[in-house]
């Protein structure tokens, strides 16, 4: 009986001693889990601190001083390009506007005059038409001394199915979304590797994080961008060149206005003021950012959802956007139909119009 018992105490000895060392083993792995999870958060709370904080107890930049006396935005009457330009006048900076529309360039640039007394240059260009309108900019742009150039200048239709979109169409959002940010950097990135001085701001979107359905090429072209800012910060950074990504989500602008089925608040969705004044602060402190916090919270939620349940739900709310989208469309011609066969019935009217 002696014996079984010694021997059954051998046996759980053994048994203690293996335990031991996967208990060792098991407790290292905890403590590197641990330290790595700390190590992480300690770094997400000073990005925080860095990116949203900071920038609103430093004083007020001389971005003139920083990187030179002129901006280039395109984009620039209307949204997120408009309120861009605005922010980096109240900074003092000199800008060069450049939008399809001569009549709405004349009145930013006059408002941006008016409001913070800086020069403004105006040059007319259709994007959507390709290479042929960069020769021209070129010269414009010959000899300003360009300290910052903002790839604003974007397009997006209403979501559709890729088949349903004109092929016209599909050249001329390539040629907006890719072409544009690509060729102006061309254009204006030399002069800032000479100085080793500049910066170039190019405006992605949160639609890049995963793909959207019935958003394929906007979506896609957005990606073009962001990977292209990536590379490019890395080739030039060390030539004094800052490089920054926005992916901005939703921006209370007209281009993303296609329906009540986007949420009001203006805590998520935020106006284009508020979230210029928030990604201008943003310059040189973080190379690829959602430009506003709560746009970077939205980003970080997005990134932990499955590409595939993403892709579900992104399909589900541009169906809805679309649904909307279609019927605006419809009370748009309906409306513009109505007032020509009013026009054309009243005699009163159609004699009225010929005496103005």
């Amino acid at each position: 009986m002696a014996a079984v018992v010694d021997g059954f105490d051998l046996l759980f000895r053994q048994v203690s001693n293996g335990f031991h060392i996967y208990s060792e083993v098991l407790s290292l792995i905890g403590a590197y889990y641990v330290t790595k999870k700390v190590i992480v958060t300690c770094y997400r709370v000073q990005y925080v601190i860095r990116m949203h904080l900071y920038p609103k107890l430093r004083p007020k930049r001389d971005l003139v001083k920083e990187f030179g006396e002129w901006a280039v935005v395109t984009g620039s009457t209307d949204g997120i390009g408009k309120a861009y330009a605005m922010e980096l006048a109240h900074h003092g900076v000199n800008i060069i506007l450049i939008s399809r529309s001569n009549e709405k360039l004349r009145k930013v640039a006059s408002e941006i005059e008016s409001f913070y007394g800086v020069k403004t240059h105006v040059i007319k260009a259709d994007f959507s038409l390709g290479s042929e309108i960069y020769e021209d900019i070129s010269t414009k742009l010959q000899g300003m001394q360009i300290g910052i150039l903002v790839n604003n200048v974007g397009a997006m239709d209403y979501p559709q199915l890729f088949l349903e979109m004109d092929a016209d169409r599909i050249r001329q959002l390539i040629n907006i979304n890719i072409g544009a940010a690509t060729m102006m950097t061309k254009l204006v990135l030399p002069q800032m590797v000479e100085r080793k001085c500049g910066v170039v701001v190019n405006v992605s979107s949160g639609t890049s994080i995963h793909p959207s359905p019935q958003l394929a090429l906007y979506s896609a072209c957005k990606t073009y961008v962001d990977v292209f800012s990536q590379a490019l910060e890395y080739e030039y950074k060390d030539y004094g060149i800052i490089v920054q990504t926005l992916l901005p989500s939703y921006v209370a602008t007209k281009m993303a206005d296609f329906g009540e089925t986007m949420p009001r608040s203006r805590f998520l969705i935020p106006s284009a003021a508020v979230y210029a004044k928030h990604a201008v602060a943003s310059i040189g402190i973080a190379n690829r950012t959602a430009g506003y916090w709560p746009h970077a919270v939205q980003s970080w939620i997005a990134r932990q959802i499955p590409r595939n349940t993403w892709m579900w739900g992104a399909n589900i709310l541009n169906s809805a956007l679309r649904r909307q989208a279609e019927v605006r469309r419809k009370l748009k011609i309906v409306k513009s139909s109505s007032k020509g066969k009013l026009a054309s019935k009243s005699p009163t009217a159609e004699s009225a119009s010929k005496s103005v």
